[in-house]
């Protein structure tokens, strides 16, 4: 293993940076289309509702690969052509959007009904209540999942070698193919891997202890 790391090591950094860049994308996005659509699924309206309800549901039962591959394959067929890392960072903040929107929406539910209605009772519109009273509460509520779904987001990232997306995995398996040391070759891919999730988990705890 810590001859695959020295004597390719360029590459191995590319990778890695090409996974942490499109991680940290998807990561944001992911918490961003996630919590759009969490409100949506808690709405009084009905059709707002489906429409969250019908986002979520059909985007966390179909396979991350597949939505990258339609992202890669088929959306250039009709528009302009689209690289292999952003369709796997399309493909995986979509995916994630739709686990994040759950975790969200259980943890605005989880929160006392009766903090929004002693906030509405002081005067407060529905968008102050939530933004100032139940969303910080269902926050702290939702840190330990939330940190889960980010793990998950960046090991799932492993899509974009299917796509060229030129990722850890994408180099790992080029320097594979050439030096036929499958073993050591896996071996540095998933420590690098490891570099990249141990210190997000020790975040989440941090924020989940700190937060408690």
């Amino acid at each position: 293993m810590i001859s695959i790391l020295v004597n390719h090591w360029p590459e191995l950094w590319s990778g890695f940076l090409f996974t942490l860049g499109s991680s940290i994308l998807a990561l944001v996005g992911s918490l961003i289309v996630g919590t759009f659509f969490a409100f949506m699924e808690i709405s009084e309206r009905k059709w707002v509702h489906a429409i969250g309800r019908i986002y979520v549901e059909v985007f966390r039962n179909i396979p991350l690969l597949v939505i990258t591959m339609f992202f890669y394959v088929v959306i250039p067929m009709f528009l302009t052509g689209v690289s292999g890392f952003t369709a796997g960072t399309i493909g995986l903040t979509i995916y994630t959007s739709a686990f994040i929107a759950e975790t969200v929406r259980a943890g605005i539910e989880a929160v006392d009904p009766g903090q929004m209605e002693a906030a509405r009772s002081n005067g407060l519109t529905y968008v102050q209540a939530m933004a100032h009273i139940v969303f910080p509460q269902a926050i702290k509520i939702t840190i330990p999942p939330l940190g889960n779904q980010f793990i998950n987001l960046v090991k799932n990232s492993s899509v974009l070698a299917f796509v060229a997306g030129f990722d850890l995995m994408y180099q790992g398996n080029l320097i594979a193919s050439t030096t036929f040391d499958t073993t050591s070759t896996y071996l540095a891919i998933g420590l690098l891997y490891l570099i990249l999730t141990l210190p997000l988990s020790y975040f989440m705890r941090y924020l989940e202890k700190k937060w408690a």
